[in-house]
């Protein structure tokens, strides 16, 4: 009897030991079940990060739209894409951060049954907004590098993926983007409101917002594909796009870090004092005395000063951000009402048929942007009522051709500061307003990052395929709806 007590509380004794060691080995801190809605949050919150960022390691595209300069380090300002891996750091968080969570939470909320017919139904209101999420991460990364890995991304047994045609990724994607907008039910919720921080899971906003990006991709092919752009664009402002700024993809960030807006970590929490306003965006904005200077910038003696670009700049001596760049619950903006304005006074002035007049959409897209930004509405009219900013003026003045291009890609550009990837695009698509040269540039006007440097060494075969085909991996090679 003894023994067979002693044989017992041996093997109690060694299935406890086993239990100990595993649950010492466990990691508590990573979670076994990780829940869709969560990866989802995760990734818009990353993918607003990335897009707002100020951090030169992480986003140099408002420097290359020379809304800003450099005071200490001026690499950037000069085109510089080597010396800070910034093409890696923006492949790796929108690839990483964002697309691969987009995926799992797809796959996580479609193999997940909710605990009432409710939760179950809004399934579909789900997977359709991870899709937009998916086509907006996607058409950055082409509209930035050009030919990029899609069908065979986001495998983690293919450390090689294949790299596909920038123009075919981009047509796929706008069928993608076609889908999710039918998919959208707005009779029904999806994410939960006190989640989901850009429209708190509405999804007639959300569809709003698919629309308005689906009208921006549109004309983002018009020079390259014009019958599939117009069908696009029309097709896309028939179903619906935004209305008014209460529309705008705005990310609701909160008044403490981690969750605060980057530009208040960057411009505050840092305690560096790295930019201040370009010479390139004080001439104009001085040029056209905008009412949106001391929205946008403090003065200098009662005077908006840029620092010349590529060269150090004192940031004593020159305008800088004002306060409410500095406000860390400053929304974290996708898109906006001023910047779908403009795009259909683009679509107006190619002849599509959007239901109104290029000069119409260019005065609200203007006014729009100024009372966003605090400005008053009698500022608005005065300020358009000049003879260069006024449409028809401005037309008739312009010498190039088109001349809508430089009168609304200027316009634009300014209703584009804080936007600088977008304000980037618009910039090589439209060639308006000209860039001033830097003090030592490194390059031409980049038309694009060059591919990360750790892929000519883990994906060698499929990276000199691409480099290849988009006419080399330099920061000069125009991408393919960038031609004129």
């Amino acid at each position: 009897m003894k023994k067979i007590i002693l044989i017992v509380l041996t093997v109690f004794i060694a299935v406890s030991c086993s239990d100990t060691l595993d649950s010492l080995n466990a990691n508590i801190k990573d979670p076994s079940a990780v829940s869709g809605e969560s990866l989802f949050i995760s990734a818009e919150k990353n993918l607003v990060d990335q897009m707002v960022s100020l951090n030169v390691n992480q986003n140099n595209t408002k420097l290359w739209a020379q809304y800003l300069q450099e005071t200490t380090y001026t690499d950037e300002s000069n085109y510089d894409q080597v010396t800070r891996p910034i093409p890696q750091n923006h492949w790796s968080a929108m690839y990483k951060d964002v697309l691969k969570d987009l995926d799992e939470a797809s796959k996580v909320i479609e193999a997940t049954t909710y605990s009432t017919p409710e939760l179950n139904a809004q399934k579909p209101n789900k997977q359709a907004i991870i899709e937009i999420l998916t086509v907006y991460t996607y058409s950055n990364l082409v509209e930035t590098f050009g030919d990029v890995p899609y069908t065979e991304a986001l495998d983690p047994e293919n450390l090689a993926p294949a790299y596909d045609d920038a123009a075919t990724i981009y047509k796929d994607l706008i069928v993608r983007l076609s889908a999710a907008i039918d998919q959208l039910n707005t009779g029904l919720g999806s994410f939960d409101s006190s989640v989901e921080n850009i429209y708190n899971g509405d999804t007639a906003k959300w569809k709003k917002f698919a629309n308005s990006l689906k009208l921006r991709m549109g004309i983002t092919l018009s020079d390259v594909d014009p019958g599939l752009a117009q069908s696009t664009v029309e097709n896309a402002f028939l179903s619906g796009v935004m209305t008014s700024n209460a529309d705008n993809a705005g990310y609701a960030y909160s008044s403490t870090d981690p969750n605060a807006n980057p530009l208040h970590v960057d411009l505050v929490l840092s305690g560096r004092n790295d930019f201040v306003a370009a010479v390139t965006f004080t001439d104009i904005l001085n040029e056209l005395e905008d009412p949106r200077r001391p929205l946008f910038l403090t003065d200098v003696a009662g005077d908006y000063v840029g620092g010349q670009v590529g060269a150090i700049s004192a940031f004593a001596n020159h305008s800088q951000h004002s306060d409410q760049f500095k406000d860390p619950t400053l929304p974290g903006m996708l898109m906006d009402y001023a910047e779908v304005q403009f795009l259909l006074a683009e679509a107006a002035a190619r002849g599509y048929s959007v239901g109104g007049t290029a000069k119409d959409y260019y005065t609200a897209g203007i006014t729009e942007s100024i009372t966003y930004w605090g400005g008053s509405t009698t500022e608005a009219t005065d300020y358009l009522a000049q003879a260069s900013v006024d449409y028809d003026s401005a037309i008739a003045a312009s010498s190039s051709s088109p001349a809508w291009k430089e009168v609304i890609g200027t316009q634009r550009w300014i209703a584009l500061f804080n936007r600088g990837m977008e304000s980037w695009t618009s910039i090589r698509r439209l060639d308006y307003p000209v860039m001033n040269v830097p003090a030592d540039p490194l390059s031409g006007y980049p038309a694009r990052y060059t591919y990360p440097t750790v892929e000519q060494t883990i994906n060698e075969t499929s990276y000199n395929a691409a480099a290849a085909a988009i006419g080399g991996d330099t920061a000069e090679t125009k991408l393919f709806y960038d031609l004129f």
